[in-house]
């Protein structure tokens, strides 16, 4: 009996499972397996390692050179800005100007109509011209040939002159558009300069101090210049000037002779700027930005050049690198971006980036994309 117990409480073996059951149960495990492995991973994907000294460095370079680029659309957005402001200023004043002459004209034939009334005999010309509705005026103009002479005359000339004042109002108004889109185009640039600005120094504020200082060599090295004034990316204060030897006023000039007086007045004005600060949308005098520097020189010898790179590398005659002469424009990047002052010997006077003065160097630090003679 206890025999019987003790086998009724014995647990059945189970069998291996085998052929598909087997193949079944293997796939299931497996598929758990996953899950499990997925679920645990879950979260926990590897972070991005940080960038390197260098990738920093390749990445501040490419943000400043995008903001000069940025820099170049906005000085050119900032010019047709300019000029249609002045368009809407002189359709301002030219509507003011024809609403006098039709005032005076009116007052004219008000005073006729005075004279008339008078009399009785109050022309009905009269009557329409000195309405307050100048629109049914116009539409009943053909009333003038009751009118005298002198009615007729001054009666056309009104019609001229709300006809005119018409079409100066409609011109004004396109003008007014087109002012609102030139401003809304220098905003989008004047943000898009101060964004990578701001990006770059948050990128710099990553390095140590000895990786910043060995990516400020390397940067001054680039464009020929000694220790720059800030490195941040920061707007320099424009009465700020930057010591060292690539800041001196005095730093020996090239021996190359200017082919005329105004080339030679044009070198002698960017020398003059040498040490002062780079800031963005400058054209001196405390301060430059590349284009501002070379439109401010040429000025200085009484030659007016467009604003913007893109612009003022047709402002003359193209010539060779093997034709530089000192005076000529240096242009440089695909994009036309940047622009210095020929002075000779291989060397320029240019405005380079935020933070870096306004200095002399080599021309081939950079991509050359062409050069033009002013004068």
């Amino acid at each position: 009996m206890a025999a019987h117990r003790k086998s009724a409480h014995r647990k059945p073996k189970q069998r291996p499972f085998t052929g598909p059951a087997a193949r079944t149960a293997a796939t299931l495990a497996l598929a758990g397996a996953a899950t499990a492995t997925s679920a645990s991973g879950a979260g926990a994907a590897p972070a991005e390692p940080a960038p390197t000294a260098a990738q920093v460095r390749a990445k501040v370079d490419r943000l400043y050179h995008d903001a000069e680029v940025a820099t170049e659309k906005y000085n050119g957005a900032k010019e047709k800005e300019a000029a249609a402001t002045r368009a809407v200023d002189a359709l301002a004043d030219e509507a003011a100007r024809r609403t006098d002459r039709l005032n005076t004209a009116r007052h004219t034939l008000g005073s006729m109509a005075t004279a008339q009334y008078r009399t009785g005999t109050l022309d009905p010309a009269l009557q329409l011209a000195l309405s307050s509705d100048p629109d049914s005026y116009l539409e009943r103009a053909a009333h003038l040939d009751r009118a005298g002479d002198r009615q007729t005359s001054l009666l056309s000339n009104i019609r001229r002159q709300l006809s005119g004042i018409a079409r100066v109002k409609a011109r004004a108004d396109q003008e007014t558009e087109a002012l609102a889109a030139r401003r809304a185009e220098l905003d989008k640039h004047r943000t898009a300069i101060r964004m990578k600005l701001a990006d770059a120094r948050t990128l710099l504020a990553t390095l140590t101090a000895a990786e910043r200082a060995a990516y400020e060599r390397a940067a001054d090295a680039a464009h020929g210049g000694g220790p720059a004034t800030s490195a941040d990316g920061s707007t320099a204060h424009p009465d700020r000037t930057v010591t060292g030897a690539h800041a001196d006023r005095s730093a020996p000039r090239a021996s190359v002779a200017a082919p005329n007086s105004r080339a030679a007045r044009a070198v002698s004005f960017a020398h003059g700027a040498i040490g002062k600060p780079y800031v963005w949308g400058a054209t001196g005098p405390n301060a430059f930005d590349c284009s501002g520097l070379t439109q401010a020189a040429w000025k200085a010898a009484g030659v007016s050049l467009p604003r913007t790179t893109y612009t003022q590398i047709n402002a003359g005659q193209r010539v060779s690198r093997s034709e530089l002469a000192p005076g000529d424009l240096v242009f440089f990047y695909s994009g036309i971006s940047h622009v210095g002052l020929y002075i000779g010997g291989g060397q320029m006077i240019h405005a380079p980036r935020p933070g870096a003065p306004v200095r002399i160097a080599p021309i081939d630090q950079m991509p050359f994309a062409g050069a033009t003679r002013v004068a």
